[in-house]
C-alpha cells in the first residue's frame, strides 16, 4: 500500500486514509516525508518544514479548504497518475 505523509494537525485526514488501508506517517520533521508516495499539508504554510523542497517521489497536496473525503479522493487520483 502507498505510504502517505500527513501533517500532524490533520488528524481527521490521517484517520480517513488509515481506514482506506494506506500506510500513514505523521509529518513532524522534514525527513519524515522521505519515502512517501504523497504528502498532505494544511497549506497554512506552503513550505511547511521544507516539504515543498524535499526530495519525495510523489506529489504534495494542499488540504486547505478540503474535508477528509476530498483529500482522500485527491490522494487516490494522484496515485493513479
Amino acid at each position: 500500500m502507498p505510504k502517505i505523509g500527513v501533517e500532524q494537525s490533520l488528524t481527521n485526514v490521517q484517520e480517513a486514509l488509515k481506514q482506506k488501508g494506506y500506510d500513514v506517517v505523521q509529518l513532524q520533521q522534514e525527513n519524515d516525508a522521505q519515502g512517501c508516495d504523497c504528502c498532505v499539508i494544511t497549506g497554512q504554510d506552503e513550505n511547511v518544514m521544507g516539504i515543498q523542497n524535499a526530495q519525495i517521489k510523489g506529489s504534495v497536496i494542499n488540504a486547505h479548504g478540503m474535508n477528509a473525503d476530498e483529500v482522500c479522493q485527491e490522494v487516490e487520483s494522484r496515485l493513479q497518475q
